[in-house]
């Protein structure tokens, strides 16, 4: 081809026009030549799919074919490219994206649920046709953590990824350090702002969050998808006053992913965290998104960014269109599927650290001592312990820290605890992290 030949225009279809979908056409739209430049080629929008025609999204569809159905749409045999943007593990997301691969087209996609439960199978079917399947909008919106794994640490070994992957549970949780405010304030707060879901479950019982650890995992070690075997924990027992202790013990509470290479396999466990406040990852508040990758030579690095977001999440989607635009081909996860090494997954049993325990007990005489007992029992050893003033025969809350153990015995000692008389609520514990 010539200088003065331009390479045919990479004709793309989108399904699904909310907030992403419809900030990916504006984006396409507004960086047009720049796109261009960058990839050699026109991207061309042909078609597109919604469930509402007439719904005013502030871009011109005049020019584009409308499909109601976006298996249909998938199957258009004048379509490159199919972009799934409707989400969702099953249904028509999950069909969308196998017509789209049964038909020849690449796929991009920022459905981190569908990749959670059936990625490594749609990288086979892809991979064995030739076809690419990219996916940096998936976790953490405009952050190129993925392409930061599966390319710029290549040529590293990781053995370990941690990281704020949910934004709603990190403006929750930075709105209650700050406010003093309970959870469920903060809450209605963060759906009033569209910062949370009216049903927020996904957000805050850590769904969305375990869903992109598993995806990440699959990058940084080589091996399957595997979010059956993620831990997963959320936000909604940690009390405004976990927060005055942490303080005081120099924490900061994080609802983190954390996966790591252990002597027992692969652990994957999403819940909150205490993190030491010197942390770089503690630093990070609000909406923002944060993720440590830590590799044998780059040794570690912090990757920080917004989340999610219009904007945010269709810069990635663009930059995996003008990647294949430009025939640059990896392989879905870092590796050829069909060369993913099964990991042992690592119980959560077997972790072991420190643990924060909140407890509100009966100030009476022996209290202290039922409670130490109850972990000498399990050889869980103290290492420090709050109590504000004295209501002698009234509740009054507790706090201990504990020295490194096993998760298992530390779960022992607490099923213990919380069965003791003088114990008036269950035990609330947050684990500790030392990064």
């Amino acid at each position: 081809m010539s200088k003065d030949q331009k390479a045919a225009p990479l004709n793309i279809a989108v399904a699904g026009l909310g907030t992403v979908g419809a900030g990916v056409l504006k984006l396409l739209q507004a960086q047009a030549d720049l796109i261009e430049q960058r990839c050699g080629r026109r991207i061309n929008v042909v078609a597109v799919s919604a469930r509402s025609k007439g719904k005013d999204r502030g871009i011109d569809l005049s020019a584009v074919r409308w499909y109601e159905d976006p298996v249909a749409m998938a199957a258009d045999p004048a379509v490159d490219l199919v972009v799934e943007l409707i989400g969702g593990s099953e249904g028509p997301a999950r069909d969308t994206v196998a017509t789209a691969i049964e038909t020849g087209k690449h796929v991009v996609t920022a459905n981190k649920a569908l990749l959670a439960v059936h990625g490594t199978d749609i990288a086979r079917k892809a991979e064995a046709k030739g076809l690419t399947v990219a996916f940096e909008a998936a976790v953490a919106g405009g952050i190129p953590i993925i392409k930061g794994l599966r390319e710029g640490l290549a040529g590293n070994r990781v053995s370990e990824i941690h990281g704020i992957l949910n934004g709603t549970c990190n403006y929750i949780l930075t709105e209650m350090r700050t406010t003093g405010r309970d959870f469920a304030d903060v809450l209605a707060d963060a759906q009033a702002l569209g910062y949370a879901e009216a049903d927020p479950t996904f957000d805050v019982d850590g769904i969305d969050a375990a869903h992109k650890l598993a995806v990440l995992a699959s990058v940084a070690f080589g091996t399957p998808v595997d979010f059956a075997s993620v831990h997963i924990e959320g936000i909604r027992q940690v009390g405004a006053i976990d927060f005055d202790y942490a303080d005081q013990l120099g924490f900061c509470v994080k609802l983190l992913g954390i996966a790591r290479r252990t002597d027992t396999g692969v652990e994957q466990r999403v819940h909150p965290c205490m993190v030491p406040k010197s942390a770089p990852i503690a630093a990070v508040d609000g909406v923002f998104n944060a993720v440590v990758a830590q590799a044998d030579f780059a040794d570690r690095v912090l990757f920080v960014g917004r989340g999610a977001g219009a904007g945010p999440t269709a810069s990635a989607v663009v930059a995996d269109l003008i990647d294949i635009a430009r025939g640059r081909s990896t392989p879905t996860f870092g590796v050829p599927a069909d060369q993913l090494g099964a990991a042992t997954p690592s119980p959560m049993e077997s972790r072991r650290g420190s643990y924060y325990v909140r407890l509100m007990v009966l100030d009476r005489p022996g209290v202290i001592a039922d409670i130490a007992a109850a972990m000498r029992d399990q050889n869980v050893s103290m290492e420090q312990f709050l109590q504000r003033g004295h209501s002698p025969g009234e509740a009054v809350p507790v706090v201990l820290t504990t020295h490194d153990t096993e998760e298992a015995a530390m779960q022992r000692a607490l099923a213990t605890i919380g069965a003791l008389d003088c114990v008036v609520e269950a035990p609330r514990m947050i684990r500790i992290e030392q990064f």
